[in-house]
């Protein structure tokens, strides 16, 4: 099983460059120490401080009752997540792989989301599932799933898909302080990105999409690990006269769907990029949407740029072949401009 080691090696830096880059994005701490009633747990979170580290520190500081590991029982976690939301409490579990999450479908999918719809409101459901998800180091078919698609079709969850640490951070934040449950997708190739984030309180508000920057031939519509990979295609993109613009959507649920429609009308180009797999993606119900209510503000049809439809090999080698990278943003760009 991939490890904060695995991340180290595969981007060259050390195993506390990891660890402290983890801790300040996901920063759960700040939140404990604001509200008695969050407590942490899942699988390794307390005394190894989760597989990557993520919560290191957090048991030293609040003790066993506040930080807890559990045993490798997903639809225990959560299902014990819910029942302690509903009596006051605000969990912020983990389980680890995104992979997982569906040894816990049933809670995750009918408890999680449906049980304030079906009980009336009578009560709250804060509380956050933590996963790392995404492709990343010949983790291989069984830990590097991407399952946003899926919890897309859960009404009443939240879906928060962060693109950096700073934002990672002011997302968690907000997503512990609310009222629903959330799935909070982390990247695992995301953890060492090296940013300066400002010690001072802030929170980012849930369904506001960040422009990462201006354009004006083209929209490059994403989330997660690959707008950073858009960012790097936009400038190369510019160095031959087309201008993208790239949005970073960063919670698919709730969707910031007046920016998705100031984009399009603004360039009347766009492409979805995803690393998920390409058939059934949520890139493909973007670009249907976009497609049914943005018709006439488009010069040419929408193209996704995904991940292929093959289970993940372990060959890292040819794992790297399978999600998009910067170029092949440019190729869809140029395709879709006829240039």
């Amino acid at each position: 099983m991939a490890t904060i080691n695995d991340i180290a090696a595969k981007l060259g830096v050390s195993k506390s460059t990891v660890s402290k880059g983890l801790n300040h994005a996901t920063d759960i701490s700040e939140e404990m120490r604001r509200d008695d009633t969050v407590l942490v747990y899942g699988e390794d979170v307390a005394e190894m401080g989760g597989i990557f580290c993520a919560t290191k520190g957090i048991l030293d500081e609040f003790g066993p009752k506040r930080c807890i590991s559990t045993p490798i029982s997903e639809g225990a976690i959560v299902g014990s997540a819910i029942g302690a939301a509903m009596t006051g409490l605000r969990p912020c579990v983990e389980l680890m792989y995104s992979d997982f999450q569906l040894v816990a479908f049933n809670e995750l999918f009918h408890s999680c989301g449906k049980w304030r719809y079906l009980h009336g409101e009578e009560y709250k459901l804060p509380l956050v599932v933590r996963c790392a998800g995404g492709y990343s180091f010949g983790a291989g078919a069984e830990h590097s799933n991407i399952f946003e698609c899926l919890f897309n079709h859960a009404p009443g969850l939240t879906i928060i898909t962060p693109s950096n640490a700073y934002d990672a951070k002011g997302l968690l934040k907000t997503a512990i302080r609310d009222d629903d449950p959330v799935i909070f997708l982390e990247h695992k190739l995301l953890y060492a990105k090296k940013e300066e984030i400002p010690e001072e309180e802030y929170t980012i508000p849930l369904g506001q999409a960040a422009v990462k920057r201006e354009g004006k031939d083209i929209s490059i519509i994403t989330w997660s690990r690959e707008v950073n990979f858009s960012l790097e295609a936009a400038a190369k993109l510019a160095q031959e006269g087309i201008e993208a613009e790239v949005l970073d959507l960063r919670t698919l649920v709730p969707l910031d769907w007046d920016a998705i429609v100031k984009t399009v009308s603004k360039t009347h180009n766009a492409i979805i990029v995803s690393e998920e797999v390409k058939r059934g993606s949520f890139a493909g119900e973007l670009s249907a949407q976009i497609g049914e209510e943005l018709f006439d503000e488009l010069d040419a049809p929408v193209e996704r740029v995904c991940g292929l439809n093959i289970c993940s090999p372990f060959s890292p080698v040819l794992e790297d072949k399978n999600f998009p990278h910067p170029e092949d943003i440019v190729a869809a760009v140029k395709r879709v401009l006829n240039k």
